[in-house]
C-alpha cells in the first residue's frame, strides 16, 4: 500500500525533490552561474541595440537614403523606434512562454532569434545594391530583435531574482543592469575603436558591419550556457501545483493596477538613460560637432560607471528598501537633466561630455538599479515572467523607444539644443507620481 501511494505521488514528488535539490545547490553556491546565464543574452541585446543607435546617422545613409540630411537620420532612428512596437509582442509571447513554459527555456528562444536579427542586420547589402529590399530586410531584422528583446527582461529577472537569495534580490537583479553597462562599454569600445582606425569611407563602407559582427559572435556562447542552466526552484513548485496556467489573463485582469503602476515606474529611468546614453554619441556629433571617436568615449564612461554603480544601488535598495532609494533617484534626474544640457552647449568639449557622461550613468545606476527587484516583488511568481515583461517593455517602448525619434525632432521643432531635457523631466515626474502611488499600493496589500 505505501509503495503503491509513492509510485502515485512519483512525479509530484520528483518535481519537489529536484526543486528542493536545486534550491540547497543554489544556496550552497551562490547563484552566480544562473546569473552569468542570464546576464550574457542581456548584454548581447543590449549591444546589439546600442550598436545600432551608435551608427544611426551611417544606417540612414545606407538604406535610408534622402536629399536631405535630418531626414535620412529621422527615418534612421525612427526604424530603430520601429523595433520598439514588437517589444510588447515579445513581451506578451515570451513573458507567458517563460511563466508556462520555465525561465529557461524562453530565456534560451530569445538569445536565439536575437542572433538572427543580428545576423540580418550584419550582412543585408545597402540600398544601392539591392534597392527597396534594403531597408525592408533591416526593418525586419530589427522588429525581431524587439521582439526578442520583449521577451528578455521579464525572463531573465525572475530567473535572477528567484534564485536568489530574498534579502539580497535587490543586488542580484542589478545585474540586469550591470551587463547593460558593460555592453555600453563594448559597444561604445567597439565604435571608437573603429571611427578611430578607419576612414569614414572604410567606417561607411564596412567598418560598422565588424560592430555588429562582434555582437554575433558573442551569442553561440550565451545560447550554449543558457542550455546548461537549471530551472529555478519558485517556478519548478508552482509547476507542480498549478501545471494549467493563464498568466496573460491573470496579469491584465487581477493586476491591471500593478500593471499600470510599474509601467509609470520605468518611464523616467528609460527616458533619461536612452537620452543620454544612447542618443548622446549621436547629439554630440549633430548637435555640438564633437568627432565620433570623443562622443563614443563619453558613453564608454557611462557604461564603465553604470557597470560599477548598479550593483551598489541594488544592494542599497536592500538595505533601505527600493521605494526610497529610487523616489531620490528620479527627483535628482529630473532635476539635474537641463543643467547637463547647458553645460554641455557652452562648454562643448570632450572634457565637458566626459564629466557628464560619468554623471549620466551614476544617475541612471540609481535608477534602474532598484527597479529589476521592485518590479519583481510586485507580481507573484505564477505571473512573474508576464507583469515583469509586459510592464517594462511597455514602458520601454513608449518612453524610450522612440526618445531619439521625439528629441530630434524636439530641436528641429523649437530650434532647441536644451529640448531633450524637457522630455526627461516630463517622464521623471511620472515616475516619482508612480512610485509614490505603488509604495502606498504595497504597503496595503497583502503579500504574495
Amino acid at each position: 500500500m505505501a509503495a503503491e501511494t509513492v509510485k502515485k505521488m512519483g512525479p509530484t514528488m520528483t518535481v519537489q525533490s529536484t526543486a528542493a535539490n536545486t534550491a540547497h545547490v543554489s544556496s550552497r553556491r551562490g547563484p552566480w552561474k544562473e546569473i552569468v546565464a542570464a546576464s550574457i543574452g542581456n548584454a548581447l541585446e543590449f549591444y546589439d541595440l546600442l550598436i545600432y543607435g551608435y551608427f544611426a546617422v551611417v544606417i540612414g545613409k545606407l538604406f535610408f537614403p534622402s536629399d536631405n540630411e535630418t531626414t535620412s537620420l529621422l527615418l534612421s532612428v525612427g526604424s530603430f523606434g520601429i523595433s520598439f512596437l514588437m517589444r510588447p509582442l515579445g513581451a506578451i509571447v515570451l513573458g507567458s512562454y517563460a511563466d508556462k513554459a520555465g525561465r529557461k527555456a524562453s530565456l534560451t528562444l530569445s538569445i536565439l532569434i536575437m542572433m538572427i536579427g543580428t545576423a540580418m542586420i550584419t550582412f543585408t547589402p545597402s540600398y544601392q545594391q539591392i534597392g527597396l529590399a534594403a531597408p525592408l530586410l533591416i526593418i525586419v531584422a530589427r522588429m525581431l530583435q524587439g521582439f526578442s528583446t520583449g521577451g528578455e527582461f521579464g525572463a531573465a529577472t525572475a530567473f535572477m531574482v528567484e534564485h536568489a537569495d530574498a534579502k539580497k534580490r535587490g543586488f542580484f537583479a542589478s545585474w540586469q543592469l550591470s551587463t547593460q553597462g558593460l555592453a555600453t562599454v563594448l559597444a561604445a569600445g567597439v565604435s571608437a575603436l573603429l571611427s578611430y582606425v578607419l576612414s569614414d569611407v572604410q567606417l561607411n563602407d564596412w567598418g560598422w558591419r565588424v560592430a555588429f559582427g562582434v555582437g554575433l559572435l558573442i551569442g553561440p556562447v550565451g545560447f550554449y550556457i543558457r542550455s546548461q542552466i537549471d530551472e529555478t526552484p519558485d517556478f519548478q513548485k508552482i509547476q507542480a501545483d498549478a501545471p494549467k496556467k493563464t498568466p496573460l489573463r491573470d496579469v491584465l485582469i487581477k493586476g491591471h493596477v500593478s500593471l499600470l503602476l510599474a509601467i509609470g515606474v520605468v518611464a523616467g529611468a528609460t527616458a533619461f538613460n536612452y537620452v543620454h546614453k544612447l542618443y548622446m554619441p549621436t547629439y554630440a556629433l549633430k548637435q555640438l560637432n564633437i568627432a565620433a571617436t570623443s562622443s563614443y568615449l563619453g558613453a564608454l564612461v557611462t557604461g564603465l560607471t553604470l557597470m560599477v554603480m548598479a550593483t551598489v544601488f541594488g544592494t542599497l535598495s536592500d538595505r533601505y528598501g527600493r521605494f526610497r532609494v529610487l523616489t531620490i533617484a528620479l527627483l535628482i534626474t529630473g532635476l539635474s537633466s537641463y543643467p547637463m544640457f547647458v553645460l554641455l552647449n557652452i562648454y562643448p568639449a570632450v572634457t565637458t561630455l566626459l564629466l557628464v557622461q560619468a554623471i549620466v550613468g551614476i544617475l541612471i545606476a540609481a535608477c534602474l538599479g532598484p527597479i529589476p527587484a521592485m518590479l519583481a516583488d510586485i507580481f507573484p511568481t505564477s505571473i512573474r515572467g508576464t507583469g515583469l515583461a509586459l510592464s517594462y517593455n511597455f514602458s520601454v517602448t513608449l518612453f524610450g523607444g522612440f526618445a531619439p525619434l521625439i528629441v530630434t525632432w524636439m530641436i528641429e521643432a523649437t530650434g532647441s539644443k536644451l529640448a531633450p531635457s524637457f522630455y526627461v523631466m516630463v517622464t521623471a515626474l511620472i515616475s516619482v507620481i508612480a512610485v509614490i502611488c505603488l509604495g502606498r499600493r504595497m504597503r496595503h496589500a497583502p503579500q504574495h
